[in-house]
């Protein structure tokens, strides 16, 4: 899977200037091409220390128009991103489409530095790395180019490289105490480095190996590198998107084993008189557990979905009612902005991940991807069939962070909904909530039953369930939202 360049390799001053401005011809006409297209570029330099990253990367930022790239630098982790799943501050920095990311340091950085100092084992290095070629994955099926070079050098150029840097003025600043340390180390750092690249290094998105003793040969190779990878994605994107055309227009038909909505019992009710006493008791209840997840920092992600009129508002202005606003934040979820239409479809969401110690209510969510874009033709049917396991991994990575998530999916039936739509278009203040989009999403119930149901059976995990919720009573549906996230989250505190 490696593309290795010729080891040992070395440029003359001569060849190196006459072959520049080539270079730089090129990777400025596919910047242009770049604009164009329909994903984004993140260029991974790693390697060795001394093998010539900065300077690499300065050369790329020289060669190409920086009003189309963007240079990201990740060090240690500052406490804001700690308090996150580690690849959060990956995903709210990745370029848009049709624009380039360079990242010095990456999602390699923190699980190799960690094995080489042992704070890890192998075992755990694996699970680090799994993770990460579930994330590349995830980024290249949404489209992205994801370029990765290493810039090798041996024990001896290392030491020489070092040694050259701290005796000029000009440059001493940039050998620090760690890089004399990693010196020591650097039999364990190739060691682990080499495990770490031939587990990642996939034919989607493969590493490629550069010899960093000649900066002119390193940086030009790289650059020619990135060119052919960019032009090569343009063309495979290209011929991909005949063949999907080809594939929808044959048409694909989906079959759920089981029709689960249809097993819940919608004549579920409650009076008015046990629904005040549970309301008061359970939303009592919810503020004493919100403020102590608040004191524990420990994170809560709500996701509420359901046909139009379920009552998904009711249910989340009962919850907030309970809870210090300080501690909660609501994100309505519409139809994606421009912006947001640029990036990953899950990009929207990976920024909104609170801080420690808040809860997070998504009123819809990133399951539009596998409902309404399923149902409505927003997604194609490759985009959308992936998105089950996409979803998934997203989900597992907040968890594994110690978020505690839950899904509601509010259910009532056609006749019930109609009525409501009715009610409502009887009420001066609640007209604004019903639109010819939702008489039309009626006639298309069927098709949204389908994609909820196995929407319901390949996402609903262990680690976040899906809480189907009978609402043809309002009033029953807020008890039972109330109670089960009371009950889930006196448990999650417990186990802490």
């Amino acid at each position: 899977m490696f593309e290795i360049a010729e080891l040992g390799h070395s440029l003359d001053k001569n060849t190196y200037n006459e072959q520049v401005p080539i270079l730089r011809t090129q990777l400025l006409t596919v910047q242009q091409t770049l604009k164009d297209c329909d994903f984004p570029v993140i260029i991974l330099i790693s390697g060795v220390d001394g093998g010539g990253k900065g300077e690499v990367i300065n050369l790329l930022n020289e060669w190409m128009d920086a009003r189309y790239m963007r240079t990201v630098a990740f060090s240690h982790p500052s406490d804001e991103e700690q308090e996150r799943p580690k690849f959060w501050r990956f995903w709210r920095t990745l370029p848009p489409k049709g624009s380039i990311g360079i990242n010095v340091g990456s999602w390699y950085s923190d699980p190799l530095s960690r094995r080489v100092y042992g704070e890890i084992d192998d075992n755990a290095l694996q699970v680090e790395l799994t993770h990460i070629r579930q994330l590349e994955q995830e980024l290249f099926d949404g489209g992205t180019l994801i370029i990765k070079c290493w810039l090798h050098l041996k024990k001896d150029e290392q030491k020489k490289r070092l040694k050259a840097l701290e005796k000029n003025p000009d440059t001493s600043w940039q050998v620090t105490k760690r890089d004399k340390r990693h010196l020591k180390m650097y039999d364990d750092f190739v060691t682990v480095a080499e495990k770490v690249l031939t587990d990642t290094s996939t034919g989607d998105v493969p590493w490629l190996i550069v010899d960093g003793s000649d900066i002119r040969y390193s940086s030009l190779t790289v650059g020619q590198h990135i060119f052919n990878r960019i032009q090569q994605h343009i063309a495979k994107l290209a011929a991909d998107k005949q063949v999907t055309a080809i594939v929808e227009s044959n048409g694909v038909v989906h079959v759920t084993q089981q029709n689960l909505l249809d097993s819940l019992d919608l004549s579920l009710t409650i009076d008015k008189k046990t629904y005040n006493q549970e309301l008061a008791f359970y939303q009592g209840k919810l503020n004493e557990l919100a403020r102590e997840a608040h004191n524990q920092k420990r994170s809560v992600v709500l996701v509420f979905e359901g046909w139009d009129a379920a009552g998904k508002g009711g249910a989340i202005r009962r919850l907030t009612h309970a809870v210090d606003a300080r501690n909660y934040q609501v994100i309505p979820v519409a139809a994606p902005t421009d912006e947001e239409n640029q990036h990953h479809y899950l990009w929207r969401f990976w920024r909104h991940i609170p801080r420690a110690g808040i809860l997070t209510i998504y009123d819809r969510s990133w399951y539009g991807r596998v409902l309404v874009e399923r149902v409505e033709g927003f997604a194609t049917t490759k985009e959308w069939g992936r998105a089950y396991s996409e979803i998934v991994n997203f989900e597992e990575a907040l968890a594994e962070h110690g978020i505690l998530v839950l899904k509601f999916w509010l259910h009532i039936d056609k006749d019930e909904q109609l009525r409501r739509f009715q009610e409502r278009e009887k009420i001066t203040y609640k007209q604004y909530k019903i639109t010819d989009d939702d008489y039309r999403n009626r006639e298309r119930w069927d098709d949204y039953q389908l994609a909820v149901n196995e929407m319901v059976t390949r996402t609903s995990t262990q680690s976040a369930p899906w809480i189907l919720v009978e609402a043809n009573d309002k009033k029953y549906a807020r008890v039972k939202i109330l109670k089960t996230l009371c009950d889930k989250l006196e448990r999650f505190l417990a186990d802490a």
